[in-house]
């Protein structure tokens, strides 16, 4: 089988995050009164932030209403986005420009998907240059779709946007459990986990992904050892 399409999770897998987002998660439910622990929302990360905040906040027996999720979502990407466009600490994770580029040679798609809404995913592709530069064919964020992770809404998408029929022609790389159920959910031929972002090899290794690498440096190699490269 010779991969199509190549979709990437962004925070914690081609962007090199250091806490940042559960960081801006906790600040942003703190000011609304709701007080999480780091770990508790690391376990999150992933998920749609306004799921991700209901649930924190229902779990703290706090009002999870829409407008109270709404206002603590505002908070959020207000911190976000001062934080990726500047934090000197965000940058592109080591090996994902060359992995793009590497791809892209060999006629595989590069797209981008993340939980983030839109503003975010654009501030950070802007900042790197990557569709300028020709490093990616698509992008797409969980506010755009009607689904987001783990249901298969974003792929899908993606695999439209650039003439992509069949998913098993599709390989998913993600660094949370969810990136894993999103592949299943899509059908995806491949789901790679890695370890550089909210989970450990330890934790990964629970929700079965087909393999766990420790740097995107490890995907062509990978990719051969499967059979699967172009």
């Amino acid at each position: 089988m010779t991969f199509e399409l190549a979709v990437f999770d962004m925070a914690g897998t081609t962007v090199h995050d250091p806490d940042l987002v559960a960081q801006a998660l906790q600040d942003a439910l703190a000011q609304a009164g709701c007080h999480a622990s780091l770990a508790d929302l690391r376990a999150l990360m992933g998920y749609t932030k306004p799921a991700a905040i209901r649930s924190v906040l229902a779990a703290h027996d706090l009002p999870a209403d829409d407008a109270a999720v709404a206002q603590v979502h505002t908070d959020f990407v207000k911190r976000m986005l001062d934080c990726y466009r500047s934090h000197e600490a965000v940058r592109p994770m080591e090996g994902a420009e060359e992995l793009f580029a590497w791809l892209r040679h060999r006629g595989i798609k590069v797209a981008l998907n993340t939980a983030f809404s839109q503003d975010i995913a654009q501030c950070l592709i802007e900042r790197f240059g990557w569709r300028a530069r020709g490093l990616i064919d698509a992008s797409i964020s969980a506010d755009l779709v009607a689904h987001g992770r783990p249901a298969p809404d974003m792929i899908r998408a993606l695999m439209a946007a650039c003439g992509v029929a069949d998913a098993t022609h599709v390989f998913k790389v993600g660094d949370t459990e969810v990136d894993v159920r999103e592949g299943r959910e899509a059908g995806c031929g491949l789901v790679v986990s890695v370890t550089t972002g909210a989970y450990a090899r330890a934790e990964l290794v629970a929700y079965r992904p087909d393999a766990i690498i420790d740097s995107l440096h490890e995907l062509p190699t990978l990719l051969a050892r499967l059979g699967h490269a172009a």
